[in-house]
């Protein structure tokens, strides 16, 4: 099998068109943390396999996470829905992180939505409040690009495409993401830290992702659902059940939404 990370994103998009009988794909959502449940409002798991049936994918390790891919007809546009992701702090590297991203490029995706659960760093964000990521700190400390790839990131979430999303619901607020590398939640320094960077939402994913998909030439939305306020703004403790209950109890909201934006494009 192909080292070369490119190469086995091509080699994966020839057994996704073989496995789904769908030789192009429009666009790529990719669901976080709880998110899984929304895949139900965008269409249903007739057309649907097993991530590790591919070239290249591994199986995730977190739960919430279902590690499945569904092609589904939404509007006009042929919908890759990604039920789980790669986190980079499994520990297998950017690569394959980036993978589906890498995938779906193969494919033909021009359109990316990417969707994570994150702390809000506002207290007015209450757990279950979507947020649009209107652009990204990333502190992992890498990047998806290798060798001299110079990257122009001054618009990586599409402002059209939050406009769009606005346009549907005008409750939507707009924030920056910060990443960790996790998995250890923040702790209220690094919180405090994130605040004065400019940050509004941490959590453990979705930069590295929105990178590459940018090498891609695809335009990207970035959703974070706010599952619970940054350690350190009030008294409560972090775990990962109360990230899930969160996203379940937003999950048909939030598919109403990805739906309605993808009909929209």
């Amino acid at each position: 099998m192909s080292q070369d990370p490119y190469e086995l994103a091509k080699l994966a998009a020839v057994k996704l068109a073989e496995l789904t009988k769908i030789e192009k794909h429009d666009v790529l959502v990719v669901l976080g943390s709880g998110w899984t449940p929304a895949a139900d409002v965008l269409g249903n798991g007739e057309n649907e396999i097993v991530v590790t049936d591919l070239p290249g994918f591994s199986a995730p390790a977190v739960a919430g996470h279902a590690g499945k891919l569904r092609s589904v007809k939404v509007g006009n546009s042929r919908t890759l829905i990604q039920m789980g992701r790669t986190h980079y702090y499994e520990g297998k590297g950017v690569p394959a992180v980036v993978h589906s991203v890498r995938t779906a490029i193969a494919s033909g995706v021009k359109t990316i939505i990417l969707t994570n659960a994150c702390g809000g760093l506002k207290l007015e964000w209450k757990p279950g409040t979507p947020v649009l990521i209107k652009d990204h700190i990333n502190l992992t400390g890498s990047t998806p690009l290798v060798g001299a790839r110079f990257l122009d990131v001054s618009e990586v979430y599409s402002k059209r495409l939050r406009n769009i999303a606005k346009d549907i619901d005008n409750s939507l607020d707009e924030g920056v993401y910060v990443q960790f590398h996790g998995p250890q939640y923040e702790t209220p320094a690094e919180v405090r830290m994130a605040i004065n960077l400019g940050g509004d939402m941490v959590g453990m994913s979705t930069a590295l992702e929105a990178i590459a998909a940018r090498e891609g030439n695809c335009e990207v939305l970035g959703i974070s659902l706010v599952t619970n306020p940054g350690a350190g703004l009030t008294n409560e403790k972090l775990n990962h059940e109360e990230v899930l209950e969160a996203g379940l109890a937003a999950a048909s909201r939030m598919g109403d939404l990805l739906k309605k934006v993808i009909e929209r494009l």
